[in-house]
């Protein structure tokens, strides 16, 4: 071989690895000033350095126990190092420490990457409340039920307790065979029915969270979601059933149909003439007959009246747009008065006809009998307008004297 091509090529490599020496000392130089820009720990600028994904402030890793020295327990951090809990965390979390041995596999959440000693700073307990929130969020996600005992109860709903975290279970909420049902919805009434509760054992799902208040919201109607279900897919609309009274609440009347099978008849559903004291018709236990008229997301809905004849159907050859006809006031509010012009048929007269709600107190009184006209009658649709009559009453004739 030639000498010279020898030397050439040697000193082209030295070259070339002096040039790589300089642009590493330089790069270094650089990362240096950077670091002392940012003030941070080289732990820090190393993370942030590199397009690799590690963890970071307040994230849970995993680590092994190695070593518990004083008030201070080390953990091996594999690649990231080593980490420790002391001081105030050791305190909070020394009844989980007790239990812990050499070679326990633990987490703990990074609540400082690099001490003045070189450590990654753990929290035990942190770490302990993070997993519980976990837990929430999946027990959230997958509706799971949970057997909790009530602890105490206000006029909203109950309290219970999970892992330490207090959670409320609002009245609303509750399933349908512990609900308060008390008659007018005094709020006292159902603050005493809901006291009783209190040391029973429910089953709730976890339906809302905050983390920041460390408070929880839960529901007893998911516990009663799957056997309700099941329930229901052997009934449909139209089926007449049979039923227990459970509750009489201002709105209505609950109808106990099977074990886990409730469903409502709405005050507007008991009858096809007026209702409004629904506790002097109905006691609890007494048992009806019902038709289902509607089933939507587990809840039944049901009717007494729609086992009747429709009045509306009879009363369509009877009355055309136009009649006069005598009706009883059944019902002053401010958008008129509601007359019954026979059993189950009833029509508004519009405020309009009196233009103020005193003047139609002045000439029309609740019980009493006074013609109207029919503005608008759709027995299909149960609609009835009527006038009243004095709107509708000729005007006298002129009484103009001749030759004036």
């Amino acid at each position: 071989m030639d000498r010279h091509i020898f030397y050439s090529s040697a000193g082209t490599k030295m070259l070339q690895i002096f040039f790589i020496f300089v642009n590493i000392l330089f790069v270094m130089e650089l990362l240096k000033n950077e670091e002392k820009r940012n003030k941070a720990t080289p732990t820090e600028f190393f993370l942030k350095s590199v397009d690799i994904i590690f963890p970071r402030l307040g994230d849970v890793v995993e680590g092994k126990v190695i070593e518990q020295k004083g008030p201070a327990l080390y953990i091996d951090l594999g690649a990231l190092g080593s980490g420790i809990i002391y001081g105030r965390e050791f305190i909070n979390a020394r009844d989980i420490i007790k239990s812990l041995k050499l070679g326990d596999v633990i987490s703990a959440k990074i609540t400082e990457f690099e001490n003045e000693d070189g450590y990654i700073e753990l929290s035990l307990k942190e770490a302990g409340m993070e997993i519980v929130w976990r837990e929430v969020e999946s027990l959230m996600k997958n509706k799971e039920l949970l057997e909790l005992t009530v602890t105490e109860a206000n006029k909203g709903g109950l309290i219970m307790e999970w892992q330490g975290l207090r959670g409320f279970l609002p009245a609303s909420q509750l399933s349908p065979s512990n609900y308060p049902r008390v008659d007018g919805g005094d709020k006292e009434k159902i603050f005493k029915e809901l006291q009783k509760m209190i040391g029973r054992v429910l089953k709730v799902a976890i339906i809302g969270c905050d983390k920041k208040e460390q408070k929880l919201i839960f529901s007893e109607k998911e516990s009663d979601s799957s056997a309700a279900k099941e329930a229901l897919s052997k009934y449909k609309i139209g089926d007449e059933v049979s039923g227990e009274v459970t509750g009489i609440v201002d709105f209505g009347i609950f109808i106990r149909i099977k074990e886990n099978l409730e469903g409502l008849v709405h005050i507007s559903e008991i009858d096809w003439s007026l209702v409004e004291d629904l506790s002097r018709l109905f006691k609890i236990g007494q048992n009806l007959k019902v038709k289902i008229i509607g089933i939507d997301n587990n809840k039944l809905s049901l009717s007494i009246k729609a086992l009747k004849p429709d009045p509306w159907l009879q009363a369509e050859a009877k009355y055309h747009k136009g009649d006069v006809v005598e009706g009883v006031v059944i019902r002053l509010n401010r958008y008129g008065a509601l007359v019954s012009v026979e059993e189950g048929v009833a029509g508004l007269v519009h405020i309009s006809e009196f233009n103020t709600f005193e003047e139609m107190q002045k000439k029309i009184e609740i019980g009493k009998t006074y013609p109207f006209k029919i503005t608008l009658f759709e027995p299909n649709e149960h609609r009835l307008t009527l006038g009243f009559i004095d709107a509708y009453a000729e005007a006298p004739p002129s009484q103009d004297t001749p030759g004036a």
